[in-house]
């Protein structure tokens, strides 16, 4: 059995109840920037408590002078990301937020697959695929539309 699937479904229920926990936090707070910080601060904290107590080794100083120099950067859009969500959510609601976020992480990540970007596998864009995009915006429409 792939529990693949299961575990991705795991993640994805994780970041919709911690962005909804971090948006109450900046609400509470008045910061969103700070609710941000404070959700990096102890991400790193975890992940390094995770890396001691694992198997997982500490890349070369070789190793780390071969990384391309925009790919250490990638936190910045994380931080951005974050901190959008936890400014909109309060303001949208966490299921517009999410909607929204969702259909764009889907759109981005198959022009992505598509042209293979950052080493990643190639997945070609197809029919079905753009029928699924048209789905994914119908849904959209459907889960914000009111009749309100």
């Amino acid at each position: 059995m792939n529990t693949l699937p299961i575990l991705a479904l795991l993640a994805g229920s994780a970041i919709a109840i911690q962005a909804g926990m971090n948006a109450h936090l900046g609400d509470l707070l008045k910061n969103t920037m700070f609710s941000a910080l404070v959700a990096f601060v102890f991400s790193a904290l975890f992940i390094l408590g995770v890396m001691f107590v694992s198997n997982n080794h500490f890349p070369s100083g070789a190793t780390l002078k071969s990384i391309p120099i925009y790919l250490w950067f990638s936190g910045v859009l994380s931080a951005f990301g974050v901190a959008l969500f936890y400014y909109l959510i309060p303001k949208m609601g966490l299921s517009p937020m999410m909607s929204f976020a969702l259909t764009a992480q889907i759109i981005v990540a198959l022009i992505v697959s598509h042209f293979g970007w950052f080493d990643l596998p190639v997945k070609q864009v197809d029919f079905q695929k753009l029928v699924g995009v048209i789905f994914l915006i119908s849904g959209i429409v459907l889960v914000n539309w009111s009749t309100k």
